[in-house]
Parts: C-alpha cells; sequence; structure tokens
C-alpha cells in the first residue's frame, strides 16, 4: 500500500481532515458540520467519503450523523470508541 502524503489530498480533503483532525477526544461533530467548517456546506456525503478511504487514519468516531445515529454496520465499534472518550451512548445513537 502506497503511503499517503498531504500532496495526495485535493483541497477540499485537506479542508475536511484539518477540521476532523482538530476535535480532540469527546468532541462529537456531524457531518455536515465538517463541511461547513471545511468551507463546503452541503458536502456531508463527500465527507463521509474522506473517511471512508481514510482506512482509520482519521478520529472517524468522532463524527455522527446530525441526529447522533453512529455509522451503520460499525455501530458497536462507534460506541465502543466513543464511550472509550466518556461519550454517552444510547442504543445506536449518542447523547450531545
Amino acid at each position: 500500500m502506497k503511503p499517503v502524503v498531504a500532496d495526495d489530498f485535493t483541497t477540499f480533503e485537506t479542508a475536511v481532515r484539518k477540521v476532523i483532525l482538530s476535535l480532540g477526544p469527546g468532541d462529537l461533530i456531524s457531518y455536515g458540520e465538517v463541511a461547513a467548517e471545511a468551507g463546503y456546506p452541503g458536502a456531508a456525503r463527500a465527507v463521509g467519503r474522506v473517511l471512508r478511504d481514510s482506512d482509520g487514519g482519521l478520529p472517524w468516531w468522532r463524527v455522527v450523523t446530525s441526529n447522533g445515529r453512529l455509522v451503520p454496520g460499525n455501530e458497536a465499534e462507534h460506541s465502543r470508541r466513543l464511550q472509550l472518550e466518556d461519550v454517552i451512548v444510547d442504543g445506536n445513537r449518542v447523547r450531545k
């Protein structure tokens, strides 16, 4: 696997990565909020693609849907990681 370097990222990816990497333990943000803070309001789905393509290189567990839902199909791991950061998870959603 080829190592990922900053030159390989688009302007959008760089902006999204900067927002996500600024989050600390226990911080939560929605996909839409990431997009808006990165300067691309309305690009929530594209934020999801950046996270998916990061191969775990970003703290993806700190990003949830606008209603607090965890990643479908990966709820158990998402919940586990959030709970390690003292985030309250109720079912498949977080409590903000």
